[in-house]
């Protein structure tokens, strides 16, 4: 099992050089079904693994030109909210046990679960063609997906790329390509800030492990940016997105089932 889960660890690097996100959503996973993590503790090793992976992919648009920091920085900020109030002040304070009605749910469960919902919204957000939309310029709308994004990051332990590109390209005008590559820094930005965090307040990670699936990830993204170059991206997303869907609704059932 292990085996496939270092491969795995090299497919989020390749989906985030092809596509600029879609990765993360498959390395909570990885970590659950692959390594025995809980997923309270895998959503840790995803936000480094996501984070590394994502900075080497930013570094390299940046120097190709496909980046604006202007843009980034405004989404990252509000991001980073998002990431540090959940991440300190909210996950820790779920209780191990919780109660609806007289029903009790338990919180690694929970998570799991909340985590297969983004799975289906990203595999959603792929399979569904965009309709092309003007910048807006409300600023407060995009701090509130901003803000928004790094919630969902900071809770689930995913990138959030599947929501951060179709936001720069709506809100602030930005071509597929820039957006991917500004994309990219905000999701190493909010997942590394994440991960550091965890580490501040005390978690046990095995860095061994980090290492090797790390390793893994940053050669996938460079792969993945290869293919990128060479492989038309209206046949990938849609494929990817099938994957995550049927990946989304398998998590949903074995919950629902255990």
């Amino acid at each position: 099992m292990e085996l496939l889960g270092y491969f795995g660890a090299a497919v989020i690097g390749i989906s985030l050089g092809l596509l600029g996100g879609g990765g993360s959503i498959l390395a909570v996973p990885l970590f659950v079904y692959f390594f025995a993590l809980p997923p309270s503790q895998a959503t840790s090793y995803s936000l480094f693994v996501v984070g590394l992976s994502s900075l080497i992919g930013f570094v390299k648009s940046f120097r190709q030109g496909n980046v604006d920091l202007k843009a980034g920085i405004l989404f990252a900020i509000p991001s980073f909210v998002g990431v540090l109030g959940v991440r300190r002040w909210i996950l820790p304070h779920i209780p191990v046990q919780l109660m609806w009605g007289d029903v009790a749910f338990d919180k690694e469960v929970v998570i799991l679960t909340a985590f297969a919902v983004v799975m289906l919204l990203a595999a959603l957000a792929m399979l569904i063609p965009a309709k092309k939309a003007e910048a807006s310029s409300g600023a407060m709308t995009f701090a509130a997906k901003a803000l928004g994004v790094g919630a969902v990051t900071g809770f689930v332990g995913a990138g959030g790329g599947f929501l951060i590109v179709p936001a720069l390209v709506k809100m602030s005008g930005l071509g597929m390509r820039v957006a991917v590559g500004t994309s990219l820094g905000v999701i190493a930005a909010n997942s590394l800030l994440g991960f550091f965090g965890d580490v501040a307040s005390g978690a046990a990670l095995d860095y061994l492990l980090l290492l090797k699936t790390s390793v893994l990830a940053v050669a996938g993204i460079f792969l993945g940016s290869y293919w990128g170059q060479h492989t038309p991206e209206a046949k990938l997303k849609p494929a990817f997105g099938v994957f995550v869907l049927v990946l989304g609704c398998a998590i949903i059932f074995q919950q629902a089932f255990n």
